[in-house]
């Protein structure tokens, strides 16, 4: 795993140990931020950030801060190692939280993401969930994007309250559906 493009480019990320986590491959990596048009900028949400690769390839392509988020102590620690190789620490908040309870602190705190990543595990499926919570919590930049990660079998809807299906593609059991926040 490692950084594929931009002011960290060529560095190597560690993985979370064991297997309570799903890495994304760099192919996958690599092509999401090609559907993005390669450059980002503003702040992004990783909500289940493992390694934190997604965040960390963001920062490295232009946003102004990653907010990095998972609830598992292996994968906290990983982050943090991960961090260390960017030598960036200003461009991160790293917060070990439960996704959902989280949301509710940002909104509170008036957060606005320009890009978020979700990226559950498969077996626990909450996207739609969570994207109906970052809209009626209003944690969402005007047309920020929200991409989806998920397994074949998730089948994720053409039709999402409040947003617009951007973007899917499919490489191999995994699956990206991007969402565009609609403007009302």
């Amino acid at each position: 795993m490692r950084v594929i493009a931009g002011k960290f480019r060529g560095r190597k990320l560690k993985a979370v140990p064991g297997f309570k986590t799903r890495p994304t491959t760099d192919k996958v990596k690599e092509s999401v931020f090609n559907m993005l048009g390669g450059q980002i900028s503003g702040t992004v949400l990783d909500l289940f950030a493992g390694s934190g690769a997604l965040g960390i390839e963001a920062v490295s392509r232009g946003a102004n801060q990653a907010v990095l988020v998972d609830r598992q102590y292996q994968a906290i620690k990983t982050i943090k190692d991960n961090l260390g190789l960017t030598k960036d620490f200003k461009s991160f908040k790293v917060i070990k939280a439960d996704s959902f309870k989280i949301l509710k602190v940002f909104s509170n705190d008036q957060f606005k993401f320009d890009y978020v990543f979700l990226d559950p595990p498969y077996k626990q499926q909450k996207i739609l969930e969570i994207l109906q919570l970052l809209r009626e919590l209003d944690l969402l930049a005007a047309a920020a994007i929200v991409i989806c990660e998920t397994n074949q079998e998730a089948q994720l809807p053409t039709e999402v309250v409040g947003y617009n299906l951007w973007k899917r593609a499919d490489y191999g059991i995994t699956e990206v559906t991007f969402y565009q926040l609609r403007g009302e």
